[in-house]
């Protein structure tokens, strides 16, 4: 029995049928996805059939050794991970230090590793940390680059175009913000790696489509998880949540409640109950053959905008930044327009995609030294960015995610000595919006 690698794949020569394992007419030999490498060398030492493993090509490495002290909350979480085959997902809040327990298990595991990230932003700041903790050059895999070294730093988009090339150099990788891994493409990666030591790393774990399920066959499925409150006080700042609902003007609420009604009406006439953002999804589809789904899905969207953008959450917002003149703040919305009204019309510096990294860059600066008190932005900062502290969050209008909640009460959770961080959410009354609280008080338990 021969076990060789083979473009994301692993190539099995020999008579015995191996599990996970289909036959390739092409190649005239037994094939499996790379992901399944450890559990057929498994299988084989557990069945006594000698084999000859010729599938990682391992990198050279040198010595790894970390010399950070992991939190209490940290080292349970490693150790659950070693408990667990050196598989899984490690669920923390924003702030926690997730980075620290990811370099401590590539220090104890010293083998070569390649850590995917899914935005620019993160591959520079993982980057720079390995290469301060080893003292080491760290390859970087995307912005450009193809630098491949013993412990490399890759985008998802990256790692997923040379996962047939890469696929059996690494014997760890580590996914961080790993929700985004069951999407379609990037699970790909986790199919095409052969790394035998596999850790995932975010704050939110569940997604809305249901796909983390998949994390469980990718990575090892969740081994450990703290939440916001369990940490908040010892190890983040203390927090407390307010909500605010505020009236939509007349001329708003009657413009809201004729959308709303057409949207309501065709999915009464249609017998169309929307219980999760699948079921909504199918209406989308719809759409595309139906015009009546089409017309209420517009119906639908100028609600959600009448909602999200009432102009009485200018007001509110504007009695909250008078009570917090000595604060600094983060103001998050869900749509480009309403950063652009906040930052002309109070004078706030705005964060959007379309801002280029170093005027970002350039902004987070200030906010750092003081010379800025506050930043608006959409969608930018909710993750993938080392954000400067904060102490006040304003959500003026959100997508009802408790993804997005959660990452957001994290940008203001950072330890700060004798300081309580505030969350404020305003959400428009007697709308869609205000159902946003049950979900908001899930993704906190």
């Amino acid at each position: 029995m021969e076990l060789s690698f083979n473009r994301g794949t692993i190539l099995i020569r020999g008579d015995a049928r191996i599990p996970n394992s289909i036959w390739d007419e092409r190649s005239k030999r037994f094939r499996a996805m790379a992901l399944h490498y450890r559990d057929i060398t498994d299988y084989l030492k557990n069945s006594g059939i000698g084999y000859t493993d010729n599938v990682l090509d391992l990198i050279p490495c040198p010595e790894l050794q970390s010399s950070i002290i992991l939190r209490d909350y940290q080292k349970q979480a490693l150790d659950a991970w070693v408990l667990n085959s050196k598989r899984g997902v490690i669920v923390l809040p924003t702030g926690s230090g997730k980075t620290v327990i990811g370099i401590n298990a590539i220090s104890l595991l010293n083998t070569p590793t390649i850590v995917v990230v899914p935005t620019l932003d993160l591959l520079d700041q993982w980057r720079s940390r390995l290469k301060k903790e080893f003292k080491i050059d760290i390859g970087m895999l995307g912005s450009g680059e193809q630098d491949i070294k013993a412990v490399t730093v890759s985008t998802y988009d990256s790692a997923y175009i040379h996962a047939a090339r890469l696929g059996n150099k690494f014997g760890l990788i580590i996914f961080d913000e790993v929700h985004h891994l069951p999407a379609e493409g990037y699970k790909h990666i986790a199919e095409m790696f052969a790394s035998p030591f596999r850790m995932g790393l975010t704050a939110t774990y569940e997604r809305e489509d249901g796909l983390h399920s998949e994390l469980n066959r990718l990575v090892g499925g969740k081994v450990f998880e703290k939440k916001v409150k369990e940490l908040a006080g010892e190890h983040l700042s203390p927090f407390r949540l307010q909500k605010i609902a505020v009236e939509l003007t007349a001329e708003e609420q009657k413009e809201y409640e004729h959308n709303q009604g057409i949207f309501s009406d065709y999915l009464r006439r249609c017998n169309i109950t929307i219980r999760t953002p699948l079921d909504f999804q199918k209406i989308v589809i719809r759409s595309g053959r139906d015009p009546n789904a089409r017309k209420a899905l517009l119906a639908r969207n100028k609600a959600r905008d009448i909602a999200l953008n009432s102009v009485s959450k200018l007001e509110k917002f504007r009695e909250i930044l008078k009570k917090h003149k000595e604060s600094r703040l983060f103001i998050f919305t869900e749509h480009n327009k309403l950063v652009h009204i906040i930052s002309k019309e109070f004078l706030i510096p705005a964060i959007t995609y379309r801002t280029a990294t170093k005027e970002r860059g350039e902004i987070l600066d200030r906010f750092r030294s003081g010379v800025y008190r506050a930043v608006v932005t959409s969608k930018v900062l909710d993750e993938g960015i080392d954000v400067p502290e904060a102490d006040v969050g304003i959500i003026l209008s959100g997508t009802g995610s408790g993804r997005a909640f959660i990452q957001r009460l994290g940008r203001i959770l950072r330890k700060k000595e004798g300081k309580e961080a505030i969350l404020y959410e305003i959400v428009s009354a007697d709308t869609s919006e205000i159902n946003t609280a049950k979900r908001r008080n899930k993704a906190l338990r």
